[in-house]
């Protein structure tokens, strides 16, 4: 079994795993609306396991446990989107990403509410149950749908003000809650674009790929020390690129 088909196969046996206590995990906070649920170490545990096993010489860096980088690198966010897992709402995922040399190069990500596995190869393409992926070929700010993560790292007052330039440009916007799912959106062509203004490589690291190989376009969100520390990021169709990022005021650096 090649890492694409292991990681498809890991993912989905997470997320099964993961939706066995959909809505039902017990929780605690991390910090201010950051929700962890017994079900996330549950998962995580589950999924460095299989990685031991499979590849021992690779790398691991996880939401809940951490770790180093490394030349082959896998990237997991246990359940992204713990705050829907844990009030019942049916949006959340895992996430696994394999990087080589700080390339994206696998992704999967499992919605066990709907029974969807992204996945993607770098150069073979994205799809979605098998089916190949496209993203919009909407080529109109004042067509395009944008969803904009958020986070506690950033002050309340900067995502307003990026919600404020996204609409005065004449976008739709939206916030669901799982970053992941919002890059797999990008891919699926459901949005034209994901933005936030601080997010953590083990969210997004599948996302960029699938949208990538889906024909899109995402800033290089591992350089610097988006490996370790996160950074900006923002994935949409080729198209849209420049002036969704000057809207967005993408720095320079990312």
């Amino acid at each position: 079994m090649d890492r694409l088909e292991f990681c498809r196969t890991l993912a989905r046996d997470a997320g099964r795993l993961a939706h066995s206590a959909f809505g039902r995990s017990a929780t605690s906070m991390k910090g201010r609306h950051d929700v962890l649920t017994e079900m996330d170490g549950e998962v995580e545990r589950f999924i460095r396991a299989a990685l031991a096993s499979r590849f021992p010489d690779d790398a691991v860096i996880g939401e809940e446990q951490g770790g180093d980088g490394g030349e082959r690198l896998w990237l997991i966010d246990p359940i992204d989107g713990t705050a829907n897992f844990a009030r019942g709402i049916p949006h959340y995922c895992v996430s696994i990403g394999y990087l080589e040399h700080l390339v994206p190069t696998v992704g999967a990500i499992y919605d066990p509410c709907h029974d969807w596995l992204y996945s993607a190869e770098r150069g073979r393409g994205a799809w979605l149950n098998g089916e190949r992926l496209a993203v919009s070929p909407c080529a109109e700010l004042t067509s395009a749908t944008v969803e904009c993560g958020w986070s506690t790292r950033r002050a309340a007052a900067d995502y307003v003000a990026l919600m404020g330039r996204v609409l005065g440009a004449g976008c739709a916007i939206r916030r669901a809650g799982s970053g992941a799912l919002g890059l797999a959106d990008v891919a699926a062509g459901r949005v034209e674009g994901y933005c936030e203004l601080h997010i953590n490589a083990w969210d997004c690291a599948a996302g960029i790929l699938l949208v990538t190989e889906a024909g899109g376009w995402a800033n290089d969100f591992f350089a610097g020390r988006g490996l370790t520390d996160g950074n900006p990021l923002i994935a949409t169709n080729r198209a849209l690129c420049d002036a969704l990022a000057a809207v967005i005021e993408l720095p320079a650096e990312s």
